[in-house]
């Protein structure tokens, strides 16, 4: 028996460190088409910028001041296309960093809407977007706006479901 309980608790052991650094996540919407669609499950990697700053391209999901009908909080899933401290200009459905045009072949329609207009990152915060840009709620509206660092839940890191679709970020 007392094996037993030793392995019990082991096993809580371990499970409460993975918790710690591994959020599992199901995206919602088509706002990150064609790279998740709706129903994808996505692992999170709760510590990554604890010890480490945010690239662009990077996936993440963050905390909003959003409300679902329900009166929750929305929280988004979006690629980091901004860094502290960088211009972004979003003019003709080009988006560009320190006057120089992005390579964005992630993106559903190779299209950006929306005027942005020498934007400066503020320290500390991102700018993002979905893939989907023509339905993606993101940094280009006012009520998401830059996300800060500290909003960030994790760095999606790997795509588990569909199974014929595992992938690594």
């Amino acid at each position: 028996m007392k094996g037993f309980i030793k392995e019990i608790l082991i096993a809580v052991v371990i499970a409460l460190v993975i918790m710690q650094f591994i959020k599992p996540t199901i995206v919602k919407e088509s706002s990150m088409e064609p790279t998740l669609y709706a129903n994808n499950y996505v692992l999170l990697n709760k510590q990554a910028y604890r010890f480490g700053q945010p690239e662009r391209g990077d996936i993440i999901v963050f905390h909003t001041g959003l409300k679902l009908e329900n009166g929750k909080e929305k929280m988004l899933i979006k690629r980091v296309i901004g860094l502290p401290g960088e211009a972004i200009t979003i003019r003709d459905g080009l988006v560009s960093i320190n006057g120089e045009p992005l390579d964005e072949e992630y993106t559903k329609d190779g299209f950006t809407d929306g005027d942005v207009e020498n934007l400066v990152i503020p320290e500390g915060e991102m700018f993002v977007m979905g893939d989907n840009r023509l339905v993606s709620v993101d940094s280009r509206v006012a009520e998401v706006g830059c996300v800060k660092i500290d909003d960030v839940l994790g760095k999606a890191f790997v795509r588990l479901y569909p199974f014929n679709q595992i992938r690594t970020f």
